[in-house]
């Protein structure tokens, strides 16, 4: 499968005030992520990520190294039109609507949808009651949801979207995690950068931890954050603690058990024991571990 975008040794450095000395936002970046891929970026404050999507947009320039998107150049206005995006910082002019605003982009990437198309995505963002009202009476989360809406205007193949859920109530964030669902399920590469760990979790496929502008780690979610070689057991009520504990399992929260086991003959030699002590299995699943362990622990890594 083709990439959606590729960045090979990217490097990017600002001179800070005066000029005379420089600050490293990319140092040596590889990266390719697949088409259809639900991709997260994330990382601490100051770590690159928000120059990574400049660059990869054409926003900013790289010092060195290559990137491609969508198979095309940054600069090329046929790869840029294929190519939705909610930046971090969302400024939407006041005396605009929200219709006004989606007709205009619409126009800048040389569509022409008519008024039913705007209106369906105002539909889907929530804001088909507001569609002629003026954005400046909006709230956070109301113009977070059409920054989202003119992101998604020509049904782009790649989506790049610097915090999404910013300042989006809990519902809300429901509504978007369920749009982008429907995204990825039409073909759609997602491309997310959030400091909300647990809806990145929810939303990607696949994560990149940047440190000091430095990737490093990335690959599948599952991947990252599963424990090779430990098991999560679930047991219908039953047998003592006492006796599973004996048996190698260890009580972790919300009564579930875990378990070491090396291989698969292993793991059935212990949940063969514990079937002999009268437990009966309900659930199993390879241990694994929040995104939030994963970042402490590749940004300890990095720092050692």
């Amino acid at each position: 499968m083709s990439a959606a975008f590729a960045v090979t040794s990217l490097h990017k450095r600002f001179r800070t005030r005066f000029g005379r000395t420089e600050s490293v936002a990319l140092d040596g970046v590889d990266l390719a992520v697949p088409r259809g891929e639900a991709f997260g970026l994330i990382g601490p404050n100051g770590a690159g990520k928000t120059t990574f999507i400049k660059c990869l947009l054409g926003i900013a320039h790289p010092d060195s190294g290559t990137v491609e998107l969508l198979g095309g150049k940054p600069e090329d206005p046929r790869s840029r039109a294929r190519v939705g995006y909610l930046p971090e910082r969302l400024t939407l002019p006041g005396a605009w609507t929200p219709r006004a605003l989606l007709a205009s982009v619409a126009r800048l990437k040389r569509l022409q949808p008519g008024r039913a198309g705007l209106d369906g995505l105002l539909q889907r963002l929530g804001l088909a009651e507001v569609g002629d009202r003026r954005i400046r009476g909006f709230s956070k989360g109301m113009r977070q949801r059409l920054g989202l809406a003119a992101a998604l205007v020509g049904a782009p193949e790649l989506l790049v979207l610097d915090e999404p859920t910013d300042g989006v109530d809990p519902l809300g964030r429901v509504e978007i995690r369920q749009l982008l669902a429907a995204e990825l399920a039409r073909g759609a590469t997602l491309f997310i950068n959030s400091h909300l760990l647990s809806e990145t979790e929810r939303i990607c496929t696949r994560i990149g931890i940047l440190s000091h502008g430095r990737l490093v780690r990335s690959g599948p979610l599952e991947a990252l954050t599963s424990v090779q070689q430990r098991w999560r057991v679930r047991f219908a009520p039953g047998p003592p603690s006492e006796a599973l504990v004996a048996l190698g399992f260890e009580p972790v929260e919300g009564g579930a058990w875990e378990l070491a086991a090396g291989d698969a003959t292993a793991l059935n030699q212990a949940l063969d024991r514990a079937r002999g002590a009268g437990a009966l299995l309900v659930g199993l699943e390879r241990a694994s571990r929040d995104l939030e362990d994963v970042l402490t622990e590749a940004l300890a890594a990095g720092a050692a």
